[in-house]
């Protein structure tokens, strides 16, 4: 049996991970942080849990398309990171798959104002701390995209993932792969 983190736990770390690169060490370059963060989770969160699905994989076949490997993250995978299942997934069967998590979990504690009259110039203050706010949820972001980019590259399919978020806490991951 492996061990479990606490998922409060792994959610402070990511607001850490985001509050440390955003604020202190890329305080000015926000793509060079975002970048970083991304990097972490590709490297260290990722690989690892790519490494710990592939335990599940072993006594599987080979996964035959990118289609079944990317199926199985939606179930499998996302179930043990984040006890669900993806709620919805789109391909154009040409590479590019779009991941939809209607709640997702780590961004389900954040907000951001949609009020009305926050659409306003981006002189009022009021827009610029909507701003702010859609910022720093994309940056949590970043992470997770991490950890699904290293699953895929654990599971043979290099690709660049992104993230969108239009209405917290639900975000759309697409993930472009490179076909052989």
């Amino acid at each position: 049996m492996g061990k479990e983190v606490s998922e409060s736990c792994v959610e402070s770390l990511l607001t850490e991970i985001v509050s440390s690169y955003g604020t202190r060490f890329y305080a000015n370059k926000p793509e060079l942080a975002a970048r970083r963060i991304e990097a972490i989770g590709y490297q260290d969160a990722g690989y690892y849990y790519g490494l710990v699905l592939d335990r599940y994989t072993m006594e599987r076949p080979r996964f035959s398309d990118h289609l079944e490997a990317i199926k199985f993250i939606c179930k499998d995978f996302w179930s043990e990171l984040f006890k669900k299942q993806i709620d919805n997934l789109k391909t154009n069967h040409r590479g590019t798959f779009v991941l939809q998590d209607n709640q997702f979990r780590w961004l389900s504690h954040m907000s951001i104002d949609p009020s009305p009259e926050n659409s306003g110039s981006t002189q009022d203050p009021s827009a610029m701390a909507e701003n702010k706010a859609a910022e720093a949820a994309s940056m949590h972001l970043y992470f997770p995209c991490g950890i699904i980019r290293g699953a895929l590259s654990n599971l043979g399919i290099p690709c660049a993932v992104s993230a969108d978020i239009s209405n917290l806490p639900a975000c759309e991951f697409l993930s472009l792969s490179a076909l052989n």
